[in-house]
Formats: structure tokens, sequence, C-alpha cells
């Protein structure tokens, strides 16, 4: 009897995540200039709205012949992009990108322990959880309890939006639900952005930034993901996330001049160390819907 082929890592998806966080973190790194003149929530604001007509304009997505329980993963999906987003932003206005994105990347990591019934995969994630520690090792004892608070609270609505993710991904084609979401997204963020940025919003120089971030943060990293979600499971794609304090990290040190501690590589290096472990041992794919 001839044995089945061994099972292969899913790189396609791999490749896609990476290069959705560069992007994401470019982003932010972006949007972080926008602070001063709009605001966090105002910065928030402009990448979702302009993220989310983008989106639109493009998918065209199809609003009918959809059950309760589509629309219900759609409003879940939504409302956890939109908080993920404006506390991300928040604390980001009070901690360095790469500590905000340390703190927040717990949350995806609390879900891939949780979700996990391996062994070897809890291993990986303490690994990573170990890198993150490293990562803050400079400076979480002088962190202003708001921004941790912030960030926290961003790591759990990005497990949320983990879960969320892989089940509009299975519900709609194409990225049919994901310019829905964000659809429901900039409706959530439009009261908080309009409070913060106030008529400096309309500014060309600000639109402009603004819809650079949107693409950067928003369009791409998050069609890429969904994408990537319909090829591996959750679990895998949680503990993958665990790189993104690194490239969070690299990003603030090109965009904002933020410079590293030798203990923030030393992190860095464990964090990718367990996501490339996570990978190998991953299970196979479900598949695609």
């Amino acid at each position: 009897m001839t044995e089945p082929p061994p099972v292969r890592p899913p790189w396609g998806p791999i490749g896609l995540l990476i290069s959705g966080m560069v992007s994401v973190q470019v982003g932010s790194a972006l949007a972080a200039t926008l602070f001063r003149q709009v605001g966090p929530s105002g910065a928030a604001m402009l990448r979702l709205v302009i993220g989310a007509a983008v989106m639109l304009l493009f998918c065209r997505p199809r609003v009918r012949g959809y059950t309760r329980a589509d629309w219900w993963a759609i409003a879940a999906f939504g409302t956890s992009l939109g908080c993920m987003n404006l506390l991300f932003y928040q604390a980001l206005d009070r901690l360095p990108l790469g500590v905000a994105v340390t703190i927040e990347v717990l949350g995806p990591l609390a879900l891939s322990v949780w979700a996990s019934r391996r062994l070897i995969s809890v291993l990986w994630a303490t690994l990573a959880l170990a890198g993150v520690a490293l990562l803050g090792s400079a400076g979480f004892d002088r962190l202003p309890w708001d921004g941790v608070a912030l960030a926290l609270g961003a790591g759990a609505m990005w497990a949320a939006y983990i879960l969320a993710s892989a089940r509009v991904g299975g519900r709609f084609p194409k990225v049919d639900g994901l310019a829905l979401a964000m659809a429901i997204t900039a409706l959530i963020s439009v009261p908080f952005g309009v409070v913060g940025g106030g008529t400096a919003l309309l500014r060309p120089g600000v639109l402009l930034l603004g819809a650079g971030v949107a693409v950067l943060s928003s369009v791409l990293p998050y069609s890429l993901e969904l994408v990537a979600l319909r090829r591996m499971p959750a679990a895998t794609f949680a503990v993958l996330m665990s790189v993104e304090p690194a490239v969070a990290a690299g990003a603030g040190w090109l965009v904002l001049r933020q410079r590293l501690s030798w203990w923030e590589i030393a992190g860095m290096v464990l964090v990718m160390a367990a996501s490339v472990g996570a990978v190998r041992v991953a299970p196979p794919a479900p598949a695609p819907a």
C-alpha cells in the first residue's frame, strides 16, 4: 500500500500572513504621525472609513441571500475589528509601537493556548510569551497603566477578531464578508473620530495620509489575513501572529526612529523561533470553504 505524502506546512498562507503583518505595522507607524493633528481616534476613523469605502467600491459585495446567522457573524467581525483598532490607536498614543504590539499580542497567544489540543503547541506559545517578556523587559515597569490596559483590551479584541474572521471567511465568498464588516467598523469609529479630530479631518494632507494608512493598515492586510485563515487553523494563525512585535519594532525603527535594545532583539528572535516551530508542527489546514 502506498503511503500518503507527508503533510507540508501551509507556506502559501504563511507568506500572505507575513506580508499582511509588514503592511499593517508600517501603516501603524505612519498613523502615529497623524496623532498631533487629529488624535488617535481621528486617525483610526480615517483608516477605517477610507478602508471601508475602498473595499466596498472594489468588491461590491452581495447583500442578499444570507441568513440571520451570517449577519450576526458579520456584526461580530465588524465590532471586534472596530474596537481593536480604536483601542490600539489609543494605546499607541501612550506607548512605543513595538511595546504596544508586544502587549497586544498576548491576546492571540492566549487564544492559541486555549484553542490548541497539542502539548507542543502550548510549548511553542510559551516560548513566544518568553520572547514577548524580553521585548518589554527594558520598560514595562515604566509604562503608563492606561496605555497597558488599552493595549490589553486591543489584544482581547484581536483574539475575538481571529475567531470572527475565520467564521466570516467560511460563510462569505471572496472578501465580501470583510467588506461588509468594515462598513460596520467604519460606522462604529465615526463618533469617536469626529470628537477626537474635528475639522482637521478634512485637511487635504490629512486625508491623503489617512488614505495611505487605510490601504496599508486595513485593505491589504485584512484581505490577506482573511484568505490565509481559510487555509490554516485558528490556533496556528494565533501563534504565528506572535511575530507581530518584531515587525512592529522594525517599523517603529524605520519610520519613527525608535531604537531597539539587545533585550528587545533577543525577544524578537525567541518570538520568531516559536512561530517557525508552530508552523513546522501545524496540523493539516482545513479545506477551503
